[in-house]
């Protein structure tokens, strides 16, 4: 198992409050790793690199279509993006070369995820990726 992978697993899924979690190149918009069972398209890579490149302020409007769910956004910013569908959520975190998805169930909280997603960001920033 790759470094990147223990962290991704650890972070994020050893919380149990992050139900899918993958890391994501912005540049070359590629899953770089992603938690076992989370595939995510090259369409639905597209539409959250928008959210950061320029559509925020429609997104928060909008909602946002991922993985075949309409989101409500609850948050949406030049860092990070958090939305919910019911009470299941998405939380995406921009870093330097990386966007950072996890997903969470009704039967997790949301806060625990979103402060999870937040930590390994900051942490990627300080390190320059």
């Amino acid at each position: 198992m790759s470094k990147v992978q223990n962290l991704l697993l650890e972070s994020l899924l050893g919380t149990k409050h992050v139900d899918h979690a993958a890391i994501i190149r912005s540049q070359e918009q590629t899953v770089l790793v992603s938690s076992p069972g989370f595939n995510i398209s090259p369409n639905d890579i597209r539409v959250l690199a928008n959210v950061f490149s320029k559509n925020h302020f429609q997104v928060r409007r909008e909602g946002l279509y991922f993985k075949e769910k309409d989101y409500t956004c609850v948050r949406a910013d030049e860092r990070s993006l958090y939305a919910k569908k019911n009470d299941t959520g998405l939380v995406v975190v921009q870093t330097n070369l990386y966007l950072l998805v996890a997903t969470y169930r009704e039967d997790m909280y949301a806060s625990v995820c979103v402060e999870a997603v937040e930590k390994l960001g900051d942490y990627l920033r300080k390190k320059g990726s």
